[in-house]
């Protein structure tokens, strides 16, 4: 069952809007409910010719560390297409850019506090042209093989959802496991 809104609100903190409500939910109790209002977002997995895994490694802020991750970005614009982000973040991330894509689906990262869907691709048939960084990231690219990668998954040094959420569809859509 769907829970009633009696009311509702946002308010905008820099990039996240935050929603609040009043629902009812299906005992008829009313409550207070609020999510981030987040714009959707991009995930790549970009695979070299050589079958290397293009990773960053990203200085954030929030947990003041740097992590691996794949190349993302947030859809802008809602008439920027998912593929179109894809194309420019993982040029913008990387320096690369890519013939082949192929659609991984999409995913709600945190459904219970957030409205964020994030779109995931594979990338392949990769050229090098120039990174673009915005003035707030500090990326380090890296080439590495899927080995390598599934073994910082395991050791649990490869945490970005995205990414882990790319990975797992690509290797269960190419039976590549």
């Amino acid at each position: 069952m769907v829970w009633k809104i009696s009311s509702s609100r946002k308010e905008q903190v820099d990039r996240f809007g935050v929603v609040i409500e009043k629902v009812i939910v299906p005992n008829g109790e009313e409550k207070d409910f609020s999510y981030l209002d987040f714009a959707k977002g991009v995930c790549i997995l970009p695979i070299t010719e050589e079958k290397e895994i293009i990773c960053i490694k990203q200085y954030r802020h929030a947990i003041k560390s740097w992590e691996w991750e794949l190349p993302a970005g947030m859809i802008e614009k809602e008439s920027d297409s998912p593929q179109e982000t894809a194309k420019k973040e993982l040029e913008e991330e990387t320096g690369h850019k890519a013939e082949y894509w192929l659609d991984l689906g999409s995913f709600f990262p945190s459904p219970g506090s957030t409205s964020e869907e994030i779109y995931l691709f594979a990338a392949a048939g990769l050229s090098t042209t120039e990174q673009n960084l915005e003035s707030s990231e500090q990326i380090e690219v890296h080439k590495l093989t899927m080995h390598e990668v599934k073994t910082l998954v395991e050791k649990g040094e490869f945490k970005h959802g995205a990414g882990l959420a790319a990975i797992l569809r690509y290797m269960l859509m190419t039976d590549n496991g």
